[in-house]
């Protein structure tokens, strides 16, 4: 069995956090951000049961500035 890293990015949406799994597109959710990512790392590891990829590269990650009203 093959183990891999992967990003959890985390925001919370009233009293949950979601998680998204960059690198694979899974979602998941969790009222901490410990559940969160155990129901995120719960759910990457069915979809890479059905669906298995090879390497997986890192996402880049950096922040920009967007002008709102």
């Amino acid at each position: 069995m093959r183990v891999g890293t992967f990003t959890a990015v985390l925001h919370k949406e009233d009293d949950l956090y979601v998680a998204e799994c960059p690198e694979i597109g899974t979602v998941s959710q969790g009222k901490t951000i410990e559940d969160a990512v155990a129901n995120l790392r719960e759910a990457t590891e069915l979809y890479l049961e059905e669906f298995p990829t090879g390497e997986v590269g890192r996402p880049l990650v950096t922040i920009f500035e967007a002008h709102f009203a």
